[in-house]
């Protein structure tokens, strides 16, 4: 992977001569069909690796449209594969599809009502993430380049992704199943691009990193081990709730007081901790579940070095013992520098120059980045705040809310990159 001097590469690709193609009337075909589709998949989620009925649904339309399908790839993950009329290279283009176990606040008409059972829980099933929407945009996609394979020098693979939210227990899936199962070969993919929707950016603009973008990000689980006893008499065993309380506070002095943020940003997340049965026991376990978020490899060896050491340390000094269990999610999502510089141009072409910016990596995660530890790759985001709007709605929230009127420059953005890309030399 070339891991140069951004600054420098746009000089390289200055003279770059950019497709001049016009998809703004087959975009306009889609428009209503893009957001017809996000409706129907926000209220019919279905969560990581259960996404049949999404599946069947994408599969169905791009037959339709003549392009070559494969489904179950990854258990439910379809991938399509568009040849040009001309020879040329091979771009992937990918969206994920799955939702998550989230019970939706929103009052909408198509809002979910989809109740399932999820780790013991009951719960609601909402696509609080926007994959919703990357799901509706590269089906545009799909059909405005398969309306145009006259002006495709290459094949375009269209991958539509399961479980990128993470596989249920004790299963596999996601971007590196798929890459397990060879979606990234025959034909051979050369680049990848894709984009997410994000409540916080305005409708109508993109914003983008050379480089890192989004975080690595591991799971944990601590183990927490006490003694248990009556809850009047606490002198007579070891607490794991208190002990876990002390945990979660040394594992923030971590960042707080060890991290160098100054370079770069880290996040440790408690979001689950489970114990006890009832109010007068203090019980012989806690588990603790949670994530931790870095961008640069150092710091992340530092921080799971450290946590390791202080929930034993912790444990230990009042009387108890606690290990933990890592799951790494994902790597850093890292733009290919030069792939960046090249499609840059092209961004700015279709979204408009003064509407395509510049940003700071984020500490949310992607399993986008497995694919581009294979190939080169380019992800960016697409703004869904509706114009003047004062709060946005986190991602992964009950009130999660995007503006459906941003969905053209999505699809407008990946089929123009798409033959862009197939058009240049390089």
């Amino acid at each position: 992977m070339k891991r140069h001097l951004f600054p420098a590469l746009f000089l390289a690709f200055a003279g770059t001569a950019i497709a001049q193609t016009d998809f703004d009337n087959d975009i306009a075909s889609v428009k209503d069909k893009v957001i017809e589709w996000r409706r129907d998949f926000h209220q019919n989620p279905e969560l990581s690796n259960r996404e049949f009925k999404t599946a069947e649904k994408i599969a169905k339309h791009l037959k339709s449209l003549g392009i070559e399908v494969q489904t179950g790839v990854a258990h439910t993950g379809v991938v399509g594969i568009l040849k040009g009329n001309n020879p040329g290279k091979v771009v992937a283009l990918r969206a994920d599809i799955d939702a998550l176990p989230v019970t939706e606040r929103n009052d909408l008409p198509f809002k979910s009502e989809v109740k399932t059972k999820f780790l013991d829980s009951e719960t609601g099933v909402m696509h609080a993430c926007g994959h919703d929407t990357h799901t509706a945009i590269l089906m545009g996609v799909a059909e405005v380049l398969s309306k145009n394979k006259d002006k495709i020098n290459g094949t375009v693979k269209f991958i539509f992704q399961p479980a990128e939210e993470g596989a249920p227990p004790g299963e596999e899936g996601g971007a590196k199943l798929m890459i397990k199962e060879g979606v990234l070969k025959n034909p051979d993919v050369d680049a990848i691009f894709g984009l997410h929707i994000n409540s916080a950016t305005p409708v109508n603009t993109i914003r983008y990193k050379p480089g890192g973008t989004m975080a690595a990000t591991e799971r944990f689980v601590v183990n927490v081990k006490g003694k248990q006893t009556h809850g009047s008499q606490p002198w007579s065993g070891v607490d794991p709730i208190y002990i876990s309380a002390k945990i979660v506070d040394g594992f923030q002095s971590i960042i707080s007081r060890e991290s160098k943020l100054i370079e770069e940003a880290a996040v440790i997340t408690v979001g689950k901790i489970t114990s006890g049965l009832r109010f007068n026991i203090i019980p012989e376990s806690a588990e603790m579940i949670g994530t931790v978020r870095t961008l640069d490899p150092d710091m992340r060896e530092k921080i799971i070095r450290r946590m390791d050491e202080m929930a034993a340390g912790i444990a230990k000094a009042y009387g108890g013992e606690a290990t933990i269990e890592w799951q790494n999610m994902t790597a850093v999502t890292y733009n290919d520098l030069d792939l960046t510089a090249q499609m840059l141009p092209t961004l700015q072409k279709v979204g408009g120059t003064e509407n395509v910016n510049l940003q700071k990596a984020v500490t949310g995660g992607e399993d986008f980045s497995f694919f581009q530890e294979e190939v080169p790759g380019f992800y960016f985001f697409l703004g869904g705040m509706t114009p003047g709007n004062k709060e946005a709605f986190p991602h992964h929230t009950p009130d999660f809310f995007i503006d459906e009127s941003g969905f053209q420059l999505g699809v407008k953005a990946l089929s123009q990159m798409s033959v862009d890309y197939l058009s240049s030399e390089d």
